[in-house]
């Protein structure tokens, strides 16, 4: 990371060359990111900003004041009709049916083995459409799965991602910075809820959730809308020093406040149990689900003999364990693997989530060491997550 000056949060610039590499897709506010000047990647199909300037900036803007985010690369499916939250209790772990209108609840969608096919947010719009976010590289799985689990239920499965731009404004200040542009009762908008919304003049599905740690508010929009809500988002945050945000500090902000990630925490080749989230899990919601035998095994095998657990690693040292590599105990055997690291800005450490032995995972029980290119990096067991924000 660097600490160079970043392009000032203000309106785009004139001009930007719009350059979408082949196989990409570009989200409605490209052309804002590239007059900001923004270092762009490819991700999970789509053309996203990596960063805009210091990634150290851009953290250290959502943990003290706010950040905006371009999040439209996630993928929205809607779920309607008098058997949608039958269809969804059936092909996810939760109960979703429960769920009140108006609120959102976190949860997985597993395949039959018990493998996590993704990791999900699900929002209840009315008593018979919900909306289902799911992660960009696995919308067109999740998609499937549910078309599949839908057979003899009376309910439609949709595609809405061209629907819907996303963006998201997180952090201590962001209640200020959107108060400026709405009269929704921020307040009154709880944790995990979303309401529909007139935000600058715009139509939007206004929720509370988040994945940086911080307090914060997604806007569902419309496509035509994105690039005049995030220029009034910036310019409404601009006495709060808001900046734009990229999905290099998205990882770092997650990864201080534990989050798992599709491909890293979570795959397929894990089950909720084995990456301590079982919570999601509904056994007692009515009726059958997908995977329900295969997750009651893991549930009775994480009680009994826990496999590998994914827990904190802070290293003492300068070098930052990435993921993939090996974690050793004191006789240099190998005893976990490291599934996300970074450096910390908040901590000023390096930083790590790892699976490892239950024997060596809990704070307390020891040092552990990393294998980082062939030498031994000491680390200690924490607690995840690493940071929460003050109350």
């Amino acid at each position: 990371m660097t600490d160079a000056t970043p392009p000032s949060p203000g309106r785009p610039r004139d001009g930007a060359p719009d350059v979408l590499p082949a196989g990409e897709r570009a989200t409605p506010l490209q052309s804002v990111h590239l007059a900001l000047g923004a270092t762009m990647t490819g991700f999970a199909g789509w053309r996203m900003p990596l960063r805009y300037g210091s990634e150290r900036a851009e953290h250290q803007a959502v943990r003290t004041a706010a950040g905006l985010f371009d999040l439209s690369h996630m993928g929205e499916i809607t779920v309607s009709g008098p058997e949608a939250g039958a269809l969804l209790d059936r092909a996810l772990v939760g109960q979703l049916s429960a769920l009140a209108p108006g609120r959102a609840r976190y949860t997985m969608i597993c395949d039959a083995s018990g493998g996590i096919l993704d990791d999900l947010i699900v929002y209840r719009l009315t008593a018979r459409d919900y909306l289902v976010v799911a992660n960009a590289a696995n919308t067109g799985t999740v998609l499937a799965a549910l078309a599949e689990r839908q057979a003899g239920l009376d309910a439609a499965v949709r595609d809405d991602r061209d629907a819907y731009a996303l963006i998201a404004v997180q952090g201590p200040a962001s209640p200020a910075v959107l108060a400026r542009l709405t009269e929704a009762d921020l307040a009154g908008l709880r944790y995990y809820a979303a309401e529909a919304a007139t935000v600058a003049g715009r139509e939007v599905l206004l929720a509370r959730t988040g994945y940086t740690g911080e307090d914060g508010f997604e806007l569902f929009c419309a496509p035509g809308d994105a690039t005049p809500l995030w220029q009034a988002l910036t310019e409404a945050g601009e006495p709060e020093g808001l900046r734009p945000c990229g999905l290099a500090c998205r990882d770092t902000l997650r990864l201080e406040a534990g989050m798992p990630l599709y491909g890293h925490e979570l795959t397929a080749s894990r089950t909720p149990f084995d990456v301590g989230l079982g919570r999601v899990v509904k056994f007692g919601k009515p009726g059958d689900f997908v995977g329900r035998a295969a997750l009651e095994a893991a549930a009775e095998r994480a009680a009994t003999s826990p496999p590998r657990t994914l827990t904190g690693l802070i290293a003492k040292g300068r070098r930052v364990p990435r993921a993939g590599y090996r974690v050793l105990d004191g006789a240099n055997r190998v005893i976990g693997e490291v599934t996300s690291g970074a450096p910390s800005p908040t901590l000023g450490r390096p930083i790590a989530m790892a699976y490892v032995d239950a024997a060596h995972a809990a704070p307390g029980t020891g040092e552990v060491f990393v294998d980082i290119r062939g030498a031994r990096e000491p680390c200690e067991v924490v607690a995840l997550p690493f940071y929460r924000r003050p109350r």
